[in-house]
Order: structure tokens, then sequence, then C-alpha cells
């Protein structure tokens, strides 16, 4: 299980109704379903990782987020989850108040282009950073938004969300400290469960 994937599973409630956008495979679905009794449903684009989700038994709809999620109602869902993929929509402002619209929270995880690594790899070789984490070159990678804790931070006061939790994941355990200390700088994906504020 990915180390995100873990936290989500801690985040969620027993029995809720979950709706997960850009579900991939539909693996975390299936583990919130079989850890968590959850009633779930994923939304994504590729059709390659629509027929895994069938082949998995996840209830999947072909959509493209970016047009919104107006086939749902106001409050359906109990938790609206992005993993890894708000930084490839055209909007993510738009696409955050959508889910909040439709859940009565979201859980966002994100990688962190502040990290350091990334920020040595385009000083030194003056180049955008490729790792094990952005695999993908500039031209191909489905990254449109690259973002920082900071700049997310930000995001979601200028829209008047409430931050319940946020935990900030790097490589290993010796980078716990580091990564308290300064998580814009050492972290390497970051974890958020929003709310709108009341």
């Amino acid at each position: 299980m990915r180390i995100d994937h873990k936290v989500i599973k801690d985040w969620v409630a027993p029995n809720s109704r979950v709706l997960d956008l850009g579900c991939g495979d539909g693996s975390l679905l299936q583990q919130l379903t079989a850890s968590k009794n959850i009633h779930g449903y994923g939304i994504e684009i590729s059709s390659e990782n629509i027929l895994r989700c069938v082949e998995n038994g996840v209830n999947v709809i072909e959509q493209n987020i970016d047009q919104g999620l107006s086939n749902f109602d106001d409050q359906s869902f109990d938790t609206v989850i992005m993993s890894q993929t708000i930084q490839t929509m055209h909007h993510p402002d738009k696409v955050l108040m959508e889910m909040l619209r439709v859940g009565r929270q979201c859980i966002i995880t994100l990688p962190n282009f502040g990290h350091w690594k990334a920020r040595w790899y385009l000083t030194v070789k003056g180049r955008m950073p490729v790792s094990d984490l952005l695999p993908f070159e500039w031209y191909n990678t489905p990254n449109i938004h690259f973002c920082t804790i900071h700049d997310f931070d930000e995001l979601c006061k200028s829209l008047n969300l409430n931050i319940v939790n946020r935990k900030i994941l790097g490589t290993s355990a010796n980078t716990r400290f580091l990564q308290t200390l300064n998580p814009n700088l050492f972290g390497v994906t970051a974890l958020y469960r929003l709310t709108k504020k009341l």
C-alpha cells in the first residue's frame, strides 16, 4: 500500500460514501472497501485504468474532472479524494470548490515541487527535474501546474478553506525532523484534509 494511501485510510470514516477523482486502477477504493466498508465510486478518464477498475470490481465513471461534477448533487458524498492528480487539472481552484460542493470534506495529495532535490536538479543541471516521483520529461508530463506546499496553503487561504489535517511525507524516517522544520523544502508529498469554513 502506498504511504499516502495509509494516511487517507486513517482520514476516511467507516461506512461512508467516497468519491475518488482520478482513481487510476481503483486500488485505493478497493482497499477502503475492504478495510472501512465504504460505498465508493471512482472517476477516471483513462480507458486502460477504467478497464482495470472494472476488473477489480470498482464502480467507475468515465469523466473529465476539468469539466466539473455537475452530475453529482450537493453533499452527496462524505469524502471526495484526489490523490496525486490536482496538479494535472486545468483549473485546480474550481475543482477544489466542486469537490467541496459534492462532498462534506475532501482529501488532496500532491507532489511538492519545492522539495530540495527538485530545486537542486534545476539549479545544477538547468533542466526540469526527473526523478522516481516525477518520472516525466517537461514535454510529456501530465503535470501542468507545478505547486509547492506554500502555494497550496495560500490557495486554501484564498478559497477560505479549512485545513483540518495536513501531513507531510518524505523519502525516509530520517528526514522527519527536517520535514517538521521546513515542510516546503524537505517534504516530498503533502496530504490535506479540507472542509469549507462555516
